[in-house]
Order: C-alpha cells, then sequence, then structure tokens
C-alpha cells in the first residue's frame, strides 16, 4: 500500500467534494416513485438469479413477493427453499413441465402457459403483493404460448405501486418498449462449454 500524501490527500478530497455535489443534484431531481416493469433477458447466466435477488431485497423491507414460473416446475431448486422460508411473505407456483424439447407436446405446454398467466394475473390483482417475478416468461412469449399483445397490455396496466420482473431469453421488442428497466445478461465465457455439468447451489 503506497503512502498517501497530504497534498494527494487534499486533491482526492476536493474531487470527491465536487463529485457529492453533482451526485446529490442528480439524485434530488428523481421525485418519481413507482411500480417498475423490470426485463432481465439476453444470452448470458443469471437472469432469474437476479430477479430472486430482487425478491430477496423486497422481503428484506416486509414486503410480500409472488413468483411464478411459466417453464421450470420439475426439479427442486435452492431458491425455492430458501425464499419459502419466509412463510407467508413468499406464494411460490412453479408451473412449467419443462422445456419443450422436453414435452415435445405444444398442446399441453400452450395450456401449462396460461394456467401460469392466469396465476400472474390473480398475483398482479392482490394489492398484498409488492413484487411479482414471472420467471422465464419470456420463453412462453417466444413460442407463442400466449398472447403477446394481451400480455403486454396487463403488464401495462398492472397497478401503480407494483413491481414486476420478467425473465428469459429473447425478449420480444414491445415488451422491452413497454418495460421501465432492461438488462441484458451478456455471454463472456460459461462452464457448460467445458464440460461442467448444471450443479446444486449454482444453476438449481
Amino acid at each position: 500500500m503506497k503512502d498517501v500524501t497530504p497534498e494527494a490527500a487534499g486533491r482526492h478530497k476536493a474531487k470527491m467534494v465536487r463529485r457529492k455535489q453533482v451526485q446529490d443534484a442528480e439524485v434530488a431531481q428523481k421525485t418519481i416513485e413507482k411500480g417498475l416493469l423490470i426485463v432481465n433477458t439476453g444470452p448470458g447466466k443469471g437472469k432469474s438469479t437476479a430477479a430472486f435477488g430482487l425478491a430477496l431485497r423486497m422481503l428484506g423491507h416486509g414486503r410480500r413477493v409472488g413468483i411464478v414460473q411459466f417453464i421450470k416446475g420439475a426439479r427442486h431448486t435452492g431458491e425455492k427453499a430458501a425464499l419459502e422460508a419466509f412463510g407467508d411473505l413468499v406464494e411460490w407456483h412453479s408451473m412449467g413441465e419443462g422445456f419443450t424439447w422436453e414435452t415435445q407436446d405444444l398442446a399441453r405446454d400452450i395450456a401449462a402457459a396460461g394456467r401460469a398467466w392466469d396465476k400472474a394475473l390473480a398475483m398482479m390483482a392482490d394489492p398484498a403483493f409488492g413484487l411479482v417475478v414471472l420467471d422465464e416468461l419470456n420463453i412462453a412469449l417466444r413460442y407463442d404460448y400466449l398472447d403477446l399483445d394481451a400480455v403486454v397490455a396487463a403488464l401495462a396496466a398492472r397497478r401503480e405501486d407494483l413491481h414486476v420482473v420478467v425473465t428469459g431469453r429473447n425478449a420480444k421488442p414491445a415488451l422491452v418498449e413497454a418495460a421501465d428497466l432492461v438488462t441484458e445478461m451478456g455471454l463472456v465465457k460459461h462452464h457448460f462449454a467445458a464440460g461442467v455439468k448444471a450443479q446444486a447451489g449454482v444453476e438449481f
């Protein structure tokens, strides 16, 4: 660790004083408080993980969280077990039956997505929830299991104080346009390419 001279310390303090003034002025300009429509998409790992992290933050403030999984459902996951430990503050519904290449039954996939969307609508209408996570909804929309226009319209018409997170690759442009916050997870390197299998505590 290098020594900090009085001159360097002085320059740093002056710089940080100016930086704080700029930051404080920018923060003061933000006056809107509203429920957000958040989309986590892209080819990289971490879309659902980020959504569950936000759920944990919401729970830390005593807000109730609802989770609907559109595609996943068969496998027990660590995040479900952990979040359900919060009791009545979390309501979790894994309503998917696996990816389309696993079910190999289009009518069954469409029916499962419809049931999951009905559950999502009920949660969004319930004022007890502060956050609703719609995990892998983007996949259901990508395969046209649900009507895109109807889904976007319902999300846009959600009550003003409700936060909703939608996850999954290949988010539709109409959903991206309707969202308040869109994060695209980029893929730089993935351990699957090196033959590493899905592992408890990392993938599920």
